[in-house]
Parts: C-alpha cells; structure tokens; sequence
C-alpha cells in the first residue's frame, strides 16, 4: 500500500515553527506536502481570495524536513488548500492537518481562526481534517512535549477515519507540569469583552488598536477550557454545518406564510 498523502498548511506562515515542527511529525506517519501562507494570516477567519491574485511558489527552505514538496501561497489558509486540492495535488489527500498554531484555538477562537478554517476548507471538500494548536504565542514555543499526541491524533484519524462533516479542534496546553492526556470535549462557551484603543496619529487622524478580555462563561468539566487549565490536551470535534437544528420547530410556529 502507497504512503498515506498528507496536507500541510497553516495561518502562521510557511516560516512559522510550528508548521515547520509539524511536518517533520508528519513525515514519520505519510508522504508530506506543504502549501502554506507566505506571511502571517492569523485572525483571518475562513477569508478567500476574490478581489486580486493569487501565487504560488515552490520553496526549499529545509531539505532535511522530509517533505515532497513545499509551496508558498500569497493568499489566505482557506486558498492554501483550494489552491493544493484544485491545482497542486494528483489526488485527494489522505488527510490535512493545520498548525501547529502559535496560539489557543480553543473555545470561541475558533470561529476566527485560520488554522481551523484551512482544516475546515479540508473538511468541505470531504478531506479528514485536524487543526492544532499550542497554548503558546511566543515565536519560539516548545512543541516538542506535543510531538507523540500529535503523531499519534493524527495516525488514529488515518486509521480510523474522522465523521463525515466532523473536523477535528485541538489544542494542546503550554504545561509547567507535564501534559496528563487526551479528552473529547466540548467547546466552552465562552466570548471577548472587547474594546477599541483609540490614539491620534502626528498627521491628527483617529486610528484603534482592538484589545480586550477573554471572558469564560462555562464552568463544565466537559469543555475544552477545563481540559487545558487541567493540563489536558483537549480535542473538540467541530462541525461545518451552522444549522442550529434545535431552532427549526420554533421558527416554523412563526406566522411567514399567510
């Protein structure tokens, strides 16, 4: 049997450690192809491409890493993997996984996370699909404690498949104690308290810079946020279909018809 074909991307850029931590884990499991952003793209939710251009360009910037081939995109994480399904790749990929994220995805960040839209643009197109994340910003973020969980996440989903419009949300903690294992969760609810800093640049005109606070509203001991302050690696499987499926016989009482 061929080597599964695995996909690589994320929203840190193709330069990014995690990304580049995540290919050499990768390579241990299938044969690996990289598309991934020219530059940062955090925060860009499951944005596209539409108004202007878009480039690939192929790159060599680690021989040793052990994949097949590696691309740059200068579009977003969501036209990375358009872009490697439609046009870069002889076939479906086995699976895509995203990351390793410099960052938590966890909780309501999923709704603006490119990491996770590149693993659901995956997932749309009938791709198993897993985005990852470690709860560390810093450039130089160890992932090393990660490598097994991520490895072994990554062959289970191989092996045994991912639910049909199920991807796979998961997020790994920046632990002083050691991580304690894997549970399946749900996502926390949870929201950002933001607010607008508002400054005045030398020329007089009003610029903002947007700050807020994370406010965590569950406490269940079920949820991806009780999991990482735990020490647990959390994995939340996420799903692509917005209907809120509950809301349907309540909304068809409404009078629209008549």
């Amino acid at each position: 049997m061929p080597n599964p074909l695995i996909l690589v991307t994320n929203d840190d850029g193709i330069t990014a450690p995690g990304l580049r931590a995540l290919i050499r884990y990768m390579k241990d499991i299938g044969d690996v192809i990289v598309v991934a952003p020219d530059s940062p793209q955090s925060g860009m939710g499951h944005a596209i491409t539409l108004d202007s251009t878009l480039y690939l360009q192929e790159e060599n910037l680690d021989p040793e890493s052990g994949a097949i081939a590696e691309y740059s995109c200068s579009g977003t994480p969501a036209d990375c993997v358009k872009l490697a399904l439609q046009e870069l790749l002889g076939r479906k990929p086995d699976l895509c996984v995203s990351g390793i994220n410099h960052g938590s995805n966890s909780s309501i960040n999923v709704i603006y996370s490119g990491t996770m839209s590149a693993a659901i643009e995956a997932g749309i197109e009938g791709v198993p699909a897993i985005g990852f994340s470690l709860c560390d910003y810093s450039w130089d973020a160890d992932f090393k404690p990660a490598e097994e969980a991520v490895k072994k996440i990554a062959s289970e989903a191989l092996t045994k498949g991912i639910p049909k419009g199920v991807v796979l949300n998961v997020n790994i903690p920046n632990s002083l104690n050691g991580l304690k294992g894997v549970r399946i969760c749900r996502q926390a609810r949870a929201n950002w308290k933001e607010k607008f800093d508002k400054r005045t640049n030398p020329m007089g005109k009003d610029y903002y810079w947007l700050t807020g606070e994370f406010e965590l509203l569950d406490n269940g001991e079920d949820t991806d946020e009780w999991a990482l302050a735990h020490d647990y690696i959390s994995v939340v499987p996420t799903q692509f279909d917005l209907t809120a499926h509950h809301a349907i016989q309540d909304l068809n009482s409404w009078i629209l018809n008549e």
